[in-house]
């Protein structure tokens, strides 16, 4: 078991690997997806996911914009940062970098889960100017049960990403791939056995799990909280119904902060919807985007194509 993913080895079969590219930004290594033409469009996945979680919906929207889908820090095929990139406000910058490297300015930020986080808090601190933003089973709030309830989680996840035995420790349980599925069953959504193997081969890495350690331990929604009131751009919130991980009554806790906020609740689906169901998730970004207009900017490019 090496410590993170290698192209030569997990990259191999990585869905939509035609679009995959390397490049430099930030002080690291990134692995980003680019595909079609149109408005700029950037998906940001959520924390312990990586590209492969856009393998059916990618292509779809690639069909009207172009799309630019990265690897966040640490995760996939991404190098890891330093600790201080894994907080929110690191990420956002982090991304912002990646942004600025493709000469790419995204008409439209889709974000699933704590990436819907990284793109209001991308659009809030000015380091990006989308449209609109589409948030998949987002989580924008801090835990319901209050400062001292973020403080055990945070502590809990420090101590965790502390030890270095801890990511091992849970890489060699991903070895029981039925210890995966019973995972991604605990968020609600029902994959199919691809999308079970590709988190598999990801979380036998110790690097991926450490990073995924490293968000949450860093993680502090608070601050995006209190600004939500001030984000600009149309804010589209998909809930899936049976979302197990982030309550789907947190978006009506978004709309009470940001009454322009947009819900659309998608019956029988869970915290993975848009993996359970890309054709859905694809046309209802697309209504959101429809009136993100092209930006000027080239579209974007990568230096560096994969090897192999």
């Amino acid at each position: 078991m090496s410590g993170r993913p290698a192209w030569e080895h997990e990259g191999r079969h990585w869905p939509n690997r035609e679009a995959s590219r390397f490049l430099r930004a930030g002080g690291f290594r990134w692995h980003v997806q680019v595909a079609g033409t149109g408005p700029a469009l950037l998906l940001l996945h959520g924390t312990g996911a990586a590209t492969h979680s856009w393998r059916g919906l990618l292509p779809l929207l690639a069909r009207a914009f172009t799309v630019v889908a990265p690897d966040l820090p640490g995760h996939g095929f991404t190098d890891t940062p330093p600790a201080h990139a894994l907080s929110l406000p690191g990420m956002a910058r982090s991304v912002a970098a990646l942004v600025t490297a493709l000469d790419f300015e995204p008409a439209v930020i889709v974000g699933h889960s704590a990436g819907a986080a990284v793109a209001a808090a991308m659009s809030l601190d000015g380091l990006a100017r989308p449209r609109a933003i589409v948030s998949l089973n987002g989580a924008l709030l801090p835990l319901r049960g209050g400062p001292g309830d973020l403080f055990i989680f945070s502590a809990l996840a420090r101590m965790l990403v502390s030890l270095p035995i801890v990511p091992w420790l849970i890489s060699r349980r991903a070895a029981d791939r039925s210890a995966v599925e019973r995972l991604l069953r605990g968020t609600g959504s029902t994959l199919d056995p691809a999308g079970i193997d590709l988190y598999a081969a990801l979380m036998r890495h110790p690097s991926h799990v450490a990073a995924a350690l490293g968000m949450m331990a860093a993680w502090d929604l608070h601050p995006l909280a209190r600004a939500l009131p001030r984000l600009s751009p149309p804010l589209t919130l998909v809930v899936g119904e049976n979302d197990r991980t982030i309550p789907p009554s947190d978006a009506l806790r978004v709309r009470a902060i940001l009454p322009s906020a947009r819900i659309v609740t998608l019956p029988g689906l869970g915290h993975l919807a848009h993996e359970e169901k890309p054709e859905e998730i694809a046309a209802i970004i697309l209504e959101a985007g429809s009136g993100a207009e092209a930006r000027d900017a080239p579209e974007p490019t990568a230096t560096e194509p994969p090897a192999g």
